[in-house]
């Protein structure tokens, strides 16, 4: 994880520790136990008003926090759908490359591999112990396409000048 994403949910933590620690609960029932003897309507209405509107803002304050959670474990999260369609694509993308490249088969086939790596079985797996698939595959898969097209264009410009 990077600076910034420990920096939030560091942030979040905190905000969620403030929130159980500050004990509602506690000072509610006792709120509700000292208006017991109040007779004067405004005032129950009043003391009411404000126990409601405090459950209410602790309770926002909690959605946001757990929504917040969940994006960031969104972030390094993909479903099962997603890693499908992920793998079909890799898979085209390797058979693409294999048809323009000139080593064909002797070369390329070490890449087959990285297909059996992009599974759901895998990738889940390595999900729950910590793994960072976009980093690890998503990063070096940009390297490998990025230095295949620019080696075509350097075989272009090495055949022009013969």
């Amino acid at each position: 994880m990077d600076s910034t994403t420990i920096s939030v949910l560091s942030e979040m933590a905190n905000n969620l520790t403030t929130l159980a620690v500050k004990g509602t609960v506690t000072a509610i029932h006792s709120k509700i136990e000292s208006v017991k003897a109040e007779k004067n309507a405004d005032t129950l209405r009043a003391t009411y008003d404000e126990i409601i509107n405090e459950i209410l803002s602790e309770r926002e304050q909690a959605i946001r926090i757990a929504q917040a959670y969940k994006e960031e474990l969104d972030k390094v999260q993909i479903s099962d759908e997603d890693i499908e369609h992920l793998h079909n694509t890799v898979a085209a993308v390797l058979d693409i490359i294999k048809g323009f490249s000139p080593q064909k088969e002797e070369t390329l086939s070490a890449f087959e591999p990285l297909k059996n790596l992009i599974s759901v079985d895998t990738l889940k797996t390595m999900q729950l112990l910590g793994f960072n698939y976009k980093a690890a595959i998503g990063e070096p898969l940009t390297n490998l396409c990025a230095d295949t097209i620019s080696s075509w264009g350097k075989k272009s410009s090495i055949n022009k000048k013969k």
